[in-house]
């Protein structure tokens, strides 16, 4: 065997980073971070299938006409239900007849001190944050499995999964798991085509995050960032975008955390 190498190999990285002819699933995909998302995907040629809550009904015209009709397909699916994740999947692969991408970017959050947690709110942000994520990984994976292309399975979790953020009991929780869930799957996947990687934002400056972090409360935290702000929608629609592409083919299991260097401390 040669000890030399061949230094021209080369993976065949796109540097442009270029998604033309895929399919991206982006759940939640009406919020902040999940538009940002979607117009990045459909700017590099994906077309994206939107999957929202049905409280979001009334977004769903303005959203397919900024994207472009013949570029984004939207279908209500309720993720902490199982049956509704299989329509959706069966919805999706029968108006675009193929999937590459799965985007888990549904979520929610209450700011509660943990011994006041009531048993409802917990059940809630575990079953959208972490059980979501879970059944649309399960049901997207299996269609994966058997298309002979592989793909990529992008979930969001939060810088709360690392460090300790006072009142976040239960998404501290759900996202660690997150995380955790996120490992198993890339291990057991990895030989199959299919790379699966978390992204853990800091406060992203979408309206549940403003909301969440109105005021003085909000400015005291900024001053713990060691870049002195929140994050931005296209700031994380970025680093999607990226694990989406084939130039992080190399990468699976792994957590991009995108938070100002908070986490440094």
């Amino acid at each position: 065997m040669s000890n030399q190498y061949d230094m021209s190999l080369r993976h065949g990285v796109d540097f442009n980073f270029g998604l033309d002819g895929k399919i991206v699933v982006v759940t939640g995909g009406l919020g902040g971070i999940a538009m940002a998302s979607n117009e990045a995907f459909v700017a590099k040629g994906a077309k994206v299938a939107i999957w929202y809550p049905e409280f979001e009904q009334d977004r769903v015209a303005p959203a397919i006409e900024k994207l472009g009709a013949d570029k984004a397909f939207a279908v209500a699916c309720d993720v902490t239900r199982e049956d509704e994740v299989e329509h959706a999947v069966a919805q999706t692969l029968k108006h675009y007849g193929d999937l590459h991408v799965l985007v888990n970017a549904a979520g929610t959050v209450a700011l509660t001190p943990a011994e006041q947690v009531p048993l409802e709110e917990w059940s809630h942000i575990i079953a959208v944050c972490l059980t979501g994520p879970f059944l649309c990984s399960k049901h997207v994976a299996r269609y994966l499995l058997k298309s002979g292309h592989g793909g990529k399975i992008i979930n969001i979790a939060s810088q709360a999964a690392t460090i300790a953020i006072d009142h976040h009991c239960a998404y501290t929780s759900a996202k660690a798991g997150l995380i955790g869930m996120t490992k198993v799957m890339a291990k057991e996947w990895a030989r199959k085509g299919i790379t699966v990687n978390t992204v853990s934002p800091t406060v992203v400056l979408t309206p549940m995050g403003a909301k969440a972090w109105d005021g003085p409360k909000g400015e005291a935290m900024k001053d713990l960032i060691p870049v002195g702000r929140f994050a931005y929608t296209d700031e994380i629609a970025a680093a999607i975008l990226f694990l989406a592409s084939n130039g992080a083919d190399m990468i699976t299991g792994a957590d991009i955390m995108i938070d100002g260097g908070f986490t440094i401390w």
